[in-house]
């Protein structure tokens, strides 16, 4: 009898169809319902019998890609959504850095979807995502009321909400210290000389946006300046719009002499305005971006790979655990980066 190498696969009975999670686990000497667990990812399973499991896996070539076949089989799938705003902006592609980070050694795959800030669109990803059983859902919610998401925690599925808090619902939430790091900053614009600050925001109807213009209105009414109101402009969801706010307030008799920026692609939108006129106010923008550093642009930065990691985390905690949602907030910093355009006195040149 020749006897068979031991890294060879076994035979196997049905050798026309693919290998089923039974066969895995009968290689791998554990239940059905071990053999799910370690393969999705799930908590409550030893490292060694984890890697038993992968490894049956991988010798009968196992492979866990079909959605459909895994909720026939009553399967949870190992995937993370992942509902973001528009992705043209980088910020979010950073966050999904860090959550695939974070959730890649656990054998969680992620899969994100765009609501192009659209409440609507958002409500038709979420409902699509947990009818394909994600795990859990990390959201970036362009939504004014979370009331009756209510029903998909009680499927389940955890919710977690990144950079916007949820209204009207208890969930658990990752943000930003929106407010005091624009007043921070603001501030900062205050102390080298400036009184006409203007103040160019994202939609209104966000609450990022609206808690950054808040963090505005604090540091300009406790310096005591008047007036201030009329150099806002708000609804600059694009650099193009956000461009034009800029012509707007430049054109002024008493044009503003430094100018704060609601996000990153507010900032670009400045940037290139400044450059049509040839104007150099002060200006400070919030979020980091690519080349920050060599145009010389003081920004309010933060760390979104964490901001993603962290939100992970709490989204897998919760799917570990099966325990209602206390609402908790996980506040991340944000610190001002001095590169020179933010401590231009009024009247005074851009360094370099």
């Amino acid at each position: 009898m020749t006897s068979q190498s031991p890294s060879a696969p076994p035979e196997r009975p049905n050798r026309g169809s693919a290998p089923t999670l039974a066969e895995v686990a009968a290689l791998a000497g554990v239940s059905l319902k071990t053999a799910s667990r370690a393969i999705n990812g799930e908590p409550h399973v030893t490292d060694d019998t984890r890697n038993k499991v992968l490894a049956a896996a991988n010798t009968l070539g196992f492979q866990l890609n079909s959605m459909a076949s895994l909720l026939k089989r009553g399967i949870p799938s190992n995937f993370i959504g992942l509902v973001t705003g528009d992705l043209a902006n980088p910020f979010y592609s950073a966050l999904a850095k860090g959550v695939e980070r974070e959730i890649r050694p656990r054998n969680l795959r992620l899969t994100v979807a765009s609501t192009d800030e659209d409440a609507d669109r958002e409500r038709e990803l979420i409902d699509e995502l947990v009818l394909r059983q994600v795990r859990a859902l990390i959201v970036v919610s362009a939504m004014r009321s979370h009331s009756d998401l209510g029903p998909v925690q009680e499927r389940g599925v955890p919710i977690v909400f990144v950079d916007r808090a949820p209204t009207e619902l208890i969930a658990d939430s990752v943000v930003l210290d929106n407010r005091a790091g624009v007043r921070n900053a603001v501030e900062h614009l205050l102390a080298n000389g400036h009184e006409r600050i203007g103040f160019i925001g994202d939609y209104s109807s966000l609450p990022t946006a609206a808690a950054r213009l808040d963090g505005y209105k604090d540091a300009m009414t406790a310096a005591g300046v008047k007036n201030w109101r009329r150099l806002v402009r708000e609804d600059a969801h694009d650099a193009e719009h956000a461009r034009n706010a800029t012509l707007e307030l430049m054109v002024l008799a008493d044009a503003p002499t430094a100018l704060f920026a609601g996000n990153n692609r507010v900032t670009i939108g400045v940037l290139s305005a400044l450059r049509e006129i040839g104007a150099q106010p002060a200006l400070i923008g919030f979020d980091d971006f690519e080349l920050a550093d060599v145009l010389g642009v003081t920004v309010v930065a933060h760390d979104p790979v964490a901001m993603g990691e962290i939100a992970a985390r709490v989204a897998i905690d919760a799917v570990g655990t099966h325990a209602s949602p206390r609402g908790d907030v996980v506040t991340m910093p944000v610190w001002l980066v001095q590169r020179g355009s933010g401590e231009v006195r009024p009247g005074g040149p851009w360094p370099g």
